[in-house]
């Protein structure tokens, strides 16, 4: 082969390597920036791993970002919130529903419950 190509060869892989570093450590991929159905498949991969009691609130605004709906009341001492990510698409309306949604409830800023019945258990107090 010729030595200029192979030089052209390796000056193109260097300048992608630099391009690829440049965009894993500076590029933020935050759910708010991503098409709706990338977020909703985000939403619910994220969700399908989370453990009660290991995760709180201040993670699933850090890792989720904002929710498409949310609720809190408080009852005695405790706070409960209820926050919904939408996890999958049901009507081209225009408009994020509950049913397009998973719920995720906190106690005092802790997982509680995960799904349909974190919204029962929300509901019940």
């Amino acid at each position: 082969m010729n030595k200029k190509v192979v030089i052209r060869i390796l000056i193109a892989l260097a300048i992608y390597g630099v391009f690829v570093t440049l965009v894993v450590n500076f590029y933020d991929d935050s759910p708010a920036d991503m098409a709706w159905g990338d977020r909703e498949s985000f939403n619910r991969q994220y969700i399908g791993k989370l453990s009660l009691k290991e995760f709180n609130f201040d993670q699933a605004i850090k890792e989720l970002g904002s929710p498409d709906i949310t609720e809190a009341k408080k009852v005695d001492d405790s706070n409960f919130q209820v926050m919904f990510y939408r996890t999958q698409h049901v009507k081209s309306d225009g408009f994020t529903t509950q049913d397009e949604c998973t719920a995720l409830l906190f106690k005092n800023g802790s997982l509680i419950a995960i799904g349909k019945t974190a919204y029962q258990q929300f509901q019940q107090l």
